[in-house]
């Protein structure tokens, strides 16, 4: 229960990664001209803003989710593990992409594009990896389903 309790503050450190690598590609992509406008403006640098705002709300909803069972002591293990797996591999994810919109500057570590890709992959290690989550939601799965 103590890691079921963990994996949700790592799942709210990890959206709180996701957003700001998302909020650092989005502000570049609406000052960086290229082709003399915004590269916010391209469609490849649009569809990679939104699947980074996709995730980014599925792995809050289900961090509140469960936090929200939690609070109301119900059982959150399998919703936790959920989370924290969720929102891991959105930071991740949100780092890398905004990594890829920065171009070189993503690389220089003036910029904390860098930093936040360098933050996100401790999320996906550490209260279990990311393999470990998915071994308890499926554990969690059989045992709700009565599989075995």
């Amino acid at each position: 229960m103590t890691l079921d309790a963990g994996r949700i503050g790592i799942a709210g450190q990890a959206l709180g990664i996701a957003q700001a690598a998302f909020d650092c590609a989005i502000d570049y992509a609406g000052k960086r001209i290229a082709f003399n406008a915004p590269i916010l403006k391209m469609q490849i640098i649009q569809q990679k803003l939104a699947d980074m705002a996709l995730r980014i709300e599925s792995a809050r909803l289900l961090t509140y989710k469960a936090a929200a069972l939690k609070d109301a002591g119900k059982p959150f293990g399998k919703l936790a593990a959920m989370a924290k797996l969720s929102a891991s591999e959105t930071a991740t994810f949100c780092g890398h992409q905004s990594i890829q919109i920065l171009g070189g500057m993503g690389y220089v570590s003036d910029m904390p594009a860098e930093r936040h890709y360098r933050d996100a992959r401790i999320t996906e290690i550490y209260e279990g990896t990311s393999e470990i989550q998915r071994l308890v939601i499926a554990g969690s799965l059989i045992k709700e389903y009565q599989c075995l």
